[in-house]
């Protein structure tokens, strides 16, 4: 990819007998959102570990702003921030001491942290917060910290895993719209995520992983369409799985059951619905395929558990 910021080419990653990353290559354009979705154990976590050099890949080689890795690991970190899954906020700091202490792990002149430290509290929304501790604070307002905290450095790429979850819906949005200000910025992002609506909101590129390997990547539209029918029609109710083996199914190019909801992919949404007026005690949603129908269409319906 031409004026690429940061490239992986061919890592693999083994734990005992596991292959956790399997011959995984992307790369990420400036200004550019690429997300990694999948599900638990396809390998994000440690990809992420690995762009970090946190864990050392047992071959493949990682390249950012010109420089590599793990030969060049300290100036790369320096145009680097990173929010984790786990709060790593320091509870004895307020938050502007926590964003103080973090800036000096790059060298920073405190007067230069300073100098940030009050615009990197209005973007996360915290200026009133700038004396209280991370105790004091809601979940969504920790994550907004952490992502403060992530731009002390003022970063060209963001290494984002998973970055809202157990975020309630209002906390959620407000993190998006701080993250699109960014993407407007000009900064990149790298986002692990299991929200598929953050993911299509979010993102102009995916890569989807299972099993350590990536098994399609492109545009949030371009991947729906490649991979599914247009329409779904979900249908649940009394007698609703008695239609996934009727005469409904000639109107769907696939059917899938899911608990009490069938689910008909179709190129023909309307001869479908005209089929089901007839059972009027069912409840039927029609809606366009999105990411959500792509990754269960890629990754299967079943639970996994962490790896």
């Amino acid at each position: 990819m031409p004026n690429t910021l940061f490239s992986a080419q061919q890592l693999r990653k083994r734990y005992g007998d596991t292959d956790v990353v399997q011959d995984l290559s992307f790369s990420i354009a400036p200004g550019e959102c690429l997300g990694v979705i999948g599900p638990n154990g396809a390998g994000k976590t440690t990809t992420i570990r690995m762009c970090l050099g946190l864990t050392t890949p047992d071959s493949g080689s990682i390249q950012a702003f010109g420089m590599q890795m793990p030969k060049d690991e300290l100036d790369i970190k320096a145009h680097l921030g990173v929010v984790t899954q786990m709060d790593t906020l320091d509870p004895d700091f307020s938050c502007e001491e926590n964003l103080l202490v973090y800036g000096r792990y790059f060298g920073m002149r405190d007067a230069h942290i300073r100098e940030r430290i009050p615009s990197l509290l209005e973007f996360a929304a915290l200026t009133s917060k700038a004396r209280a501790k991370p105790g004091e604070l809601s979940g969504g307002m920790k994550r907004r910290l952490s992502l403060a905290r992530a731009l002390v450095n003022n970063p060209k790429l963001l290494l984002l895993d998973e970055p809202t979850t157990g975020l309630d819906p209002q906390a959620r949005h407000l993190m998006w719209e701080r993250l699109q200000l960014l993407l407007q910025q000009g900064k990149s992002i790298l986002l692990t995520t299991h929200f598929m609506d953050e993911a299509e909101r979010l993102c102009s590129r995916l890569l989807v992983l299972d099993h350590g390997r990536k098994i399609a990547e492109g545009t949030p539209r371009d991947l729906i369409a490649q991979h599914l029918e247009p329409d779904v029609v979900e249908v649940f109710g009394n007698g609703a799985l008695a239609l996934a083996e009727g005469a409904q199914r000639a109107h769907a190019s696939r059917v899938e059951i899911s608990g009490e909801t069938v689910f008909f992919y179709t190129h023909n949404a309307a001869a479908l619905l005209q089929s089901l007026a007839q059972y009027p005690q069912l409840r039927v949603l029609h809606r366009p395929a999105n990411l959500e129908d792509l990754f269960l269409k890629l990754t299967g319906r079943q639970i996994r558990e962490d790896a």
